[in-house]
C-alpha cells in the first residue's frame, strides 16, 4: 500500500467513526450541503474511478467507490411493482424466497383515477417497498403519449393527453422519492411503439413536440424534481433518443436545468462518443452483458467504459465530460441512499394491499349500464356464470420488464365467489390463449369447439353472465417488444361473446386491458366494465364495483375509436404508423386522442374522461371570476356540483379550453384542469379550478418559444371530452 492509500484509508475509517458527530470528511457528512459533498468526493476520485461509475457492473447495478465508502446504485423494474431479483449476468429470476412484491395497478388504471391524491399514494407504497428492497433507483413511472391503440406498453403509462400525465406525474413521483429512493421517468422521448422501437427514427413538428410528447417530462423535473431520466431507445432527428443532444443537453439539461442522472434504457447506446457528448450519464445493458454469457460485451468494454477512459487520456474528450457525469450521480447518491433521514421502507404490508385496492377501485371505468344492469347485490341471483380466461389467469406475469413476482394476487373469480359465494357462481373458461412469453407469440392447444360449447351451455343455465376477458400481457397483446396485431380481441373471443348473447342476453363484459379494443357486440350488450391490470387486488376491486359496494368513478385516460382507421395516426397511413421501418412521420402533428376527435367531428366509441356512475351529477352554469386577464394571471373557475342520485359517489371534473379565432391551428378542445369530487347522495357543492392565462398558450415555431394571443378563450365544464356542460368566455389583453 503506498502513501496516498494509506491516507485515503484512513480518511475512510475516520469518516465511518465521526459521522454521526459531522467531523468526518465532507462527502460522508449528511449535514453538508449536497454540492459541497459532491465536489469533495469528486476530488479524491482517480480516473478510472469516476469512469467506473458511468456504466452497469451487473444487470441492474454500477459500480460506487468502496474505498471512499460511496455505494453502489441499484436499479429495478418497474413501474408497478418490485421486480424479482435477478442472476448478476442473467435475466433468469434467482429464486430468491424473499423477493415477492404487492403489485400496484398498472399506470392507465392510475391515470383513470383522475385523481392526484391516489398518485401519491401509488408513490409511497411503492417506493416503501423499492426502500425495504433496497433499491437506489425505481425505473419508472413512465409518461410517454397514448398515440395509437396498437403500442404494445401503453399500459405502462398514463394515457394520452399532455395534461393529464403531467398532473398525475408530479405526485407520484413525490411519493417515491419520499423513501430515499430516485424514480426515473421513462422513456424520454417519443417512444410511443414497440414496433422497430430500436432503430425507428421519429419525424414530427417543433411545435407537437413540445405541447404532445415533453409536458409529463417537464412537470416530473420542474415540478416533481425527478432524480433520474431514462432515454428512449428510437432515434429523434436522426440520432438515438440516449445520446441525443436536443433532448437530453439542450432541452432537459440546459432549458430544463435538470441537475439529475440521464440512464439509458438497457441496450440503448450505441457508440462512445455521442455517449461522452450528448448528455448520457450512465450506460446500462448494452448488448448482452458480463463475463457469463458467450458473445457478451464485459462491462469494462462499454462505450462509457475503457473506450472513454482511454479517449480522456489520449485528450480525445475533456475531464470536464466525465466530470459532470459523475457529479450528477454522485448527487443522486447523496440525496437519496446516502440521506441521514432516509427512511427504512416497508414490504407486502396491509397497507400496501389497501392502496393497491383503493387504487384499483377509483381507477375502474363503467363504460356502458343499460337498464341499470349493475350494480349486482349480492343475493340478488342464485346462478352467476363467470366465462373467460382472464377471470382466472394472472396477470401480473408477462408484459416484458413490468412482469412481476408477486406474494399473492386474488382473481377476478376468487373476488367473485368471495362475495357471492361458492354455491352461486359456476365458471367456465370460453377461450384459451396460450402460456405467458415476453419474446414469442405462444399458441394454446385446446380444444377451441369445446370450450366454447361448454361456455355457451354455462350461460344458459345462468340468470347473469360476467364475461371476463379482454388483452393478457402475451407477446403482440399488451406486451414490451411487439405492437398489437389487431384491434379485435384475441382469441376469438368476439365471436364467443356473440355465442353467449344467443343464449343469455343478461351479460356484462368486463375487460382487462391496457389499451382500447373493438366492440362489435357493444349494441347487444347491456353493460361494459374497463377494468385494466389491476394488480394484487384485482379480484377484490372487480367484486366490489360489480356489486355496489364500491360506486365507479374511474375516466378514460385516452380515447376508443369505434374502428382502428378512425385513430389519428392511423388514418394517415403506414408512414405515419408504424412506418417503413426507418423513418416514421407523426403527420397527425398535435392533433392527439380526443384533439383528433374532437376537432374533425369524428365521434369515437367512448371520449377521452368518460365514465358512468351508479349515480347521476348535475353541473351547473361555469363562471369566471371575472371577465379580462393579463397574461400573468390565473383565471378562477367554479361552478356547482351535485349528486342527484341515490347512492354515493365520485365525479372527476374536467375543465377544456378552446381558442376560437387563432393565428394557428388550435385543437376544438383541450384538457387544462380537472378534480375529483366526492358527493353524498343528495350533497352539491361549489367546485373551484384554477387556469393559468400563461397555459392556455401554443408552441410558436416561428420564435421557438410559447405564445399566448390576445382575445377570446372558451372554458368548457364537461364530464368529458365529448361531453360540454356549459361554457364561458373570457378575454386576453394585448399586452
Amino acid at each position: 500500500m503506498n502513501k496516498l492509500q494509506i491516507i485515503m484509508f484512513c480518511q475512510l475509517i475516520v469518516g465511518f467513526q465521526s459521522t454521526a458527530q459531522n467531523t468526518g470528511p465532507v462527502y460522508l457528512d449528511s449535514s453538508q450541503p449536497i454540492e459541497k459533498r459532491v465536489e469533495s468526493a469528486l476530488s479524491l476520485m482517480t480516473l478510472k474511478e469516476k469512469v467506473d461509475m458511468c456504466h452497469a457492473q451487473s444487470k441492474f447495478s454500477s459500480k460506487g467507490v468502496p474505498r471512499l465508502g460511496i455505494p453502489e446504485i441499484w436499479t429495478d423494474d418497474g413501474p408497478h411493482g418490485i421486480r424479482e431479483e435477478v442472476f448478476w449476468d442473467d435475466w433468469s429470476g434467482a429464486q430468491w424466497t424473499n423477493d415477492s412484491c404487492t403489485a400496484f395497478p398498472a399506470l392507465t388504471c392510475l391515470a383513470a383515477t383522475f385523481n392526484p391524491d391516489m398518485a401519491l399514494l401509488y408513490g409511497k407504497s411503492i417506493g416503501e417497498e423499492a426502500r425495504y428492497r433496497n433499491k437506489t433507483v425505481l425505473l419508472g413511472p413512465g409518461v410517454n403519449i397514448y398515440r395509437t391503440p396498437m403500442n404494445g406498453r401503453n399500459f405502462e403509462y398514463m394515457g394520452e393527453d399532455p395534461y393529464l400525465s403531467s398532473r398525475i406525474v408530479v405526485p407520484y413521483i413525490q411519493g417515491v422519492q419520499q423513501n430515499g429512493v430516485s424514480a426515473c421517468v421513462k422513456h424520454f422521448a417519443l417512444n410511443n411503439q414497440e414496433l422497430w422501437r430500436d432503430h425507428i427514427n421519429v419525424v414530427l413538428s417543433d411545435r407537437a413536440l413540445n405541447e404532445i410528447y415533453l409536458p409529463a417530462f417537464k412537470a416530473a423535473v420542474e415540478e416533481g424534481k425527478v432524480g433520474a431520466i431514462m432515454g428512449s431507445y428510437n432515434q429523434f432527428n436522426g440520432v438515438h433518443c440516449c445520446t441525443n443532444d436536443l433532448l437530453l443537453n439542450q432541452i432537459l439539461k440546459k432549458d430544463w436545468k435538470f441537475e439529475g442522472v440521464v440512464i439509458s434504457d438497457w441496450g440503448g447506446v450505441h457508440e462512445t462518443d455521442k455517449a461522452v457528448r450528448n448528455g448520457l450519464d450512465l450506460e446500462m445493458g448494452t448488448s448482452i452483458d458480463g463475463l457469463t454469457n458467450n458473445g457478451g460485451i464485459p462491462y469494462s468494454e462499454y462505450y462509457l467504459a475503457n473506450p472513454f477512459l482511454k479517449g480522456i487520456e489520449s485528450g480525445k474528450y475533456m475531464e470536464a465530460l466525465l466530470n459532470d457525469k459523475v457529479s450528477r450521480i454522485l448527487r443522486l447518491i447523496f440525496r437519496f441512499t446516502m440521506s441521514q433521514n432516509r427512511p427504512y421502507g416497508k414490504f407486502i404490508s396491509p397497507e400496501h394491499s389497501e392502496a393497491a385496492r383503493k387504487i384499483a377501485e377509483e381507477g375502474i371505468v363503467l363504460l356502458k349500464n343499460d337498464k341499470q344492469s349493475l350494480p349486482v347485490p349480492v343475493g340478488k341471483y342464485k346462478r352467476i356464470a363467470v366465462i373467460g380466461e382472464n377471470a382466472t389467469r394472472s396477470v401480473t406475469l408477462g408484459g416484458g420488464s413490468s412482469s412481476l413476482k408477486v406474494a399473492y394476487e386474488v382473481t377476478p373469480l376468487a373476488g367473485l365467489v368471495a362475495l357471492y359465494g361458492k354455491k352461486s357462481v359456476v365458471y367456465s373458461q370460453g377461450y384459451a390463449s396460450g402460456s405467458v412469453s415476453y419474446d414469442r407469440e405462444e399458441q394454446s392447444h385446446a380444444n377451441t369447439d369445446s370450450l366454447v360449447h361448454a361456455a355457451v351451455e354455462t350461460a344458459r343455465g345462468a340468470e347473469i353472465v360476467f364475461y371476463i376477458g379482454g388483452l393478457n400481457k402475451n407477446r403482440f397483446q399488451d406486451c414490451e417488444g411487439g405492437d398489437r396485431k389487431t384491434y379485435n380481441l384475441p382469441f376469438g373471443q368476439d365471436k364467443l361473446i356473440e355465442a353467449l348473447l344467443k343464449v343469455n342476453r343478461n351479460l356484462t363484459v368486463i375487460l382487462l386491458s391496457g389499451n382500447a379494443v373493438a366492440m362489435p357486440w357493444i349494441d347487444k350488450v347491456p353493460a361494459i366494465v374497463q377494468s385494466w391490470y389491476l394488480g394484487s387486488e384485482a379480484g377484490n376491486a372487480i367484486a366490489d364495483v360489480l356489486t355496489g359496494a364500491v360506486n365507479p368513478s374511474g375516466k378514460l385516460p385516452f380515447s376508443f375509436p369505434k374502428k382502428l382507421e378512425d385513430n389519428a395516426a392511423i388514418s394517415f397511413g403506414k408512414l405515419s404508423y408504424p412506418g417503413d421501418s426507418i423513418n416514421e412521420c407523426y403527420k397527425e402533428d398535435i392533433l392527439v386522442g380526443y384533439r383528433w376527435f374532437d376537432t374533425k367531428h369524428i365521434a369515437p366509441l367512448f371520449a377521452f374522461g368518460f365514465g358512468l356512475s351508479y349515480t347521476n351529477f348535475e353541473y351547473g352554469k361555469i363562471t369566471t371570476d371575472k371577465k379580462t386577464y393579463n397574461k400573468d394571471e390565473t383565471i378562477k373557475v367554479s361552478f356547482t356540483l351535485k349528486n342527484i342520485g341515490k347512492v354515493d359517489g365520485a365525479e372527476a371534473v374536467q375543465v377544456y379550453v378552446s381558442q376560437p379565432k387563432a393565428s394557428v391551428l388550435r385543437p376544438a378542445k383541450e384538457l387544462k384542469a380537472f378534480k375529483k369530487v366526492f358527493l353524498k347522495a343528495g350533497e352539491s357543492q361549489s367546485v373551484e379550478l384554477e387556469v393559468k392565462v400563461k397555459d392556455l398558450a401554443f408552441y410558436n415555431e416561428k420564435t421557438h418559444g410559447w405564445s399566448v394571443e390576445p382575445g377570446q378563450f372558451v372554458l368548457h365544464n364537461a364530464a368529458s371530452s365529448a361531453e360540454v356542460k356549459s361554457s364561458v368566455s373570457i378575454q386576453v389583453k394585448k399586452e
